[in-house]
């Protein structure tokens, strides 16, 4: 089955880096599992907030600067959580991200505060 993005996750790659929005749009057509955009660009508000319930570690936020996404499974009409679901959805991810030629980081391989939602451009090749 092929998936495609609904127009709340379009919206939501607005104003996203355009290299980014790419590895997306391919990911959800060959992803095994369908997906949302949970979050793309975020204000410094918004990133206080999280910062503050401690859904985010820092106020240096690629979402920020438009370099960064949140990707949740979609399964059964409802979004979930589970980390099982997770690792597919990156697996296509990072497919996508090869294909289209762009460097991607998810925030389930880092080594502390794991973020399964998470992808960003790296730092190093996206100041």
């Amino acid at each position: 089955m092929t998936f495609a993005l609904s127009v709340k996750s379009l919206l939501r790659l607005e104003d996203v880096h355009p290299d980014l929005v790419r590895v997306i749009k391919r990911a959800i057509r060959t992803s095994p599992t369908d997906f949302v955009v949970v979050e793309g660009l975020r204000t410094v508000e918004r990133q206080k907030q999280l910062v503050a319930a401690g859904a985010s570690k820092t106020m240096k936020s690629r979402h920020i600067t438009g370099h960064a996404v949140d990707l949740a499974p979609y399964v059964n009409g409802a979004v979930h959580w589970d980390w099982p679901l997770f690792y597919p959805l990156a697996k296509a991810v990072k497919a996508a991200a090869v294909t289209e030629g762009v460097q991607i980081e998810w925030g389930g391989d880092w080594r502390t505060f794991k973020d399964g939602p998470h992808w960003q451009l790296p730092w190093a090749v996206y100041p």
